[in-house]
């Protein structure tokens, strides 16, 4: 009787919570790999993709061992009527709306009778709600207190809080749970040929850095589950890839920031039903009510009986929404494109065109976006930095030392303020040319782009990234149009004869033409590919400010990334590299030749 008891002792210890001991030896070497591999950032963009591909497959691996021990997830149609129940079981008024299948957008909410503007549509009380501190009072709460990493991710408390919860039957967000996706169409979904197809695009370095950030997070807390005395309280002791995955797009497609019940700090926050509403364009209507303590959203417009409800989840690119919320809304009005740029430090007048940034202020090596409006795609800022960049040696002294300096240099963001006739021509040029470039180094035209999209076939991550790319190049093209608009208009300007307006530093050059001839796609030429409105969020539900940015902007509306502490923020490298070689433009701006030439060499010194 001894023997059979010890005997199944021994078979308990080595099926802990139904993986074999040595299953779980073998991941926690692979584990330990992914950490060592993932402690640093990718390298370089010439190395970055073999960086990846080196984790990717050991990630595989792993996922290859886990197969069996993933967490089952119940077919999501069946599960729709156990969550309306559970709605209707906590008083959740949903006289308004329905839950609905709308098809390629996914799953979202329709309207049941007539809503108009501004009115008070839905309601979710916060104890509905999982958070951050539903998570410090459940079964996680004593790891999270001796835990660094927990401490300053809530993020991350709030994707393994979904685990530990979905792991238990007899949670009481179960049903709410259980509806969820699946699966997710976030980059950390997408295989190696699916983000192939954003080569050139700024967001293929992100999405490989964000593939590096959560396998590092997996390992570290996969090998802090196995040895930790709480851990072994936890219902996902023996965590698998593909469930952390899962959690993560969870809360990353879904996350909100409210109040805490002090007031006095920010919660993070999964809003059920809310968290369905899908996104278009407008203002941020929702909002969450202290005194009632709960989450308010007011109807975006007018929507009658059967339409869809749709909200604003707020200014987000194309690029964020879909690194973050898993789809891409072609008509977002607040799209826009990276575009880094930074004076070396070889230049010869790196240290007068620093001090003049400096003073806007300005830094020497920075992030600009190229806007997707048409009429304004480049900012006051932009507009400075490229002045200051395309400035001689007079010129940044006048702006340091000048009578009216400080003048000069508040106009600096002013469009019809420019510095002189030489100065405007030469910083549009450089941007113009910059742009060309950045197009050109997409493998596809826009036109193929628009052919590939009515392929039968084509994956719904490969759609996502046509998309966003097709985004892109039109993001480029009217910068370049815009470009060439505006060297016109200071053309006008300086040479018409009864302005008046042409100053003595410029007057020498009047003579001297110069090409603004506007480029459309057409005249770009594209390299070969190398190597090789869904609103949904991951399936149907993004919503109002879901990025993972670990603590949000404290306003309910900026959600959060899961790149924080864990994960480094990711850097868009559209433009020239810190400590890259801008290159000078030629003084003479009709030789395009030359300012080809400054921008190619300043694109290469960007990616080196």
């Amino acid at each position: 009787m001894g023997k059979k008891n010890k005997k199944a002792k021994s078979a308990v210890a080595d099926s802990e919570n139904g993986m074999p001991r040595h299953l779980r030896r073998e991941i926690l070497t692979i584990a330990n790999e992914l950490l060592e591999k993932c402690s640093l950032p990718f390298g370089s963009r010439n190395t970055e993709w073999n960086d990846f591909l080196d984790v990717y497959q050991v990630v595989e691996k792993l996922r290859k061992k886990q197969q069996n021990y993933v967490l089952h997830h119940d077919d999501r149609d069946a599960s729709l009527s156990g969550f309306v129940s559970w709605l209707h079981a906590n008083k959740i008024d949903t006289s308004a709306v329905t839950v609905a299948d709308f098809g390629e957008s996914g799953y979202g909410l329709k309207a049941t009778r007539d809503v108009k503007a501004n009115e008070l549509f839905m309601t979710i009380p916060r104890k509905l709600m999982l958070t951050t501190k539903t998570a410090r009072n459940s079964v996680l709460g004593p790891l999270i207190a001796e835990d660094r990493i927990l401490q300053s991710m809530p993020n991350v408390v709030m994707a393994l809080h979904v685990l530990c919860e979905f792991s238990q039957q007899d949670s009481f967000w179960m049903p709410y749970l259980k509806f969820l996706p699946k699966s997710y169409s976030t980059g950390l979904y997408f295989n190696p040929d699916e983000i192939q197809l954003l080569k050139a695009s700024p967001t293929l370095s992100d999405i490989l850095n964000q593939f590096r950030n959560i396998t590092r997070q997996y390992s570290y807390f996969f090998r802090l589950f196995q040895g930790h005395p709480e851990a072994s309280k936890l219902p996902i002791k023996n965590l698998c890839f593909d469930d952390y995955r899962w959690a993560v797009s969870t809360v990353m497609t879904r996350q909100n920031q409210i109040p805490s019940d002090s007031g006095d700090e920010m919660d993070t926050a999964l809003i059920p039903l809310w968290d369905m509403c899908n996104h278009t364009n407008g203002q941020i209507t929702t909002d969450f009510n202290r005194d009632l303590d709960r989450s308010e959203c007011l109807s975006l417009r007018d929507f009658q009986q059967n339409e869809e409800m749709l909200i604003f989840y707020g200014p987000r690119s194309n690029a964020e929404l879909l690194l973050h919320s898993g789809f891409v809304y072609e008509g977002n009005e607040f799209d826009r494109l990276a575009l880094r740029v930074g004076v070396s430090k070889n230049d010869t007048l790196y240290s007068m065109k620093a001090e003049v940034l400096a003073r806007i202020p300005l830094n020497s090596n920075c992030t600009f976006y190229l806007h997707a409006d048409a009429l304004n795609p480049v900012d006051g800022d932009l507009l400075a930095y490229l002045r200051v960049f395309s400035m001689d040696h007079a010129a940044l002294f006048e702006h340091m030392f000048g009578d009216g300096s400080s003048e000069r240099q508040q106009n600096l963001k002013e469009f019809l303020k420019p510095v002189s006739k030489a100065n405007e021509i030469k910083a549009w040029s450089f941007l113009e040319t910059r742009a060309q470039i950045l197009l050109r180094a997409y493998p596809t035209t826009l036109q193929e782009d628009d052919e590939i999209l009515l392929k039968e076939g084509l994956s719904e991550n490969s759609r996502l990234a046509v998309k966003l790319r097709r985004c892109e190049k039109r993001i480029l093209l009217n910068v370049i149009e815009y470009c060439a608009a505006q060297k016109e208009r200071v053309l006008e300007q300086f040479f018409a004869s009864d302005d008046g307006l042409i100053s003595e530093s410029c007057e020498q050059e009047r003579a001297a033409p110069c090409s603004c001839a506007k480029f459309s796609e057409a005249h770009i030429h594209h390299g070969s590919s190398g190597s090789s409105e869904r609103n949904d969020k991951g399936d149907g539900a993004s919503h109002e400010e879901h990025r993972f940015i670990v603590g949000g902007d404290g306003a309910g509306n900026e959600k959060g990334n899961f790149e924080t502490v864990a994960l480094e923020s990711s850097k868009l490298e559209n433009g020239i590299e810190d400590g890259g070689e801008p290159g000078h433009l030629s003084a003479d701006c009709s030789d395009r030749s030359a300012v080809v030439a400054d921008a190619e060499a300043a694109a290469t010194a960007a990616d080196n």
